[in-house]
């Protein structure tokens, strides 16, 4: 296994991690920085809102 595969798959296994809490939740954001790229997945958890936000 190449190297670089590798460690794209890591990186988005981690994109995955901290969008466990989120909208999409580890396997949205998994799957969409496999499919597109893990700095764009990185962007979408960044900008995406928690999964179920305190309401006033």
């Amino acid at each position: 296994m190449d190297v670089t595969l590798l460690l794209y798959i890591l990186v988005s296994v981690l994109v995955g991690f901290l969008g466990r809490n989120k909208k999409l939740g580890f396997w949205g954001y998994f799957f969409g920085s496999m499919l597109l790229t893990p700095l764009i997945g990185i962007l979408l958890v960044l900008a995406s809102s928690p999964r179920n936000p305190a309401r006033r």
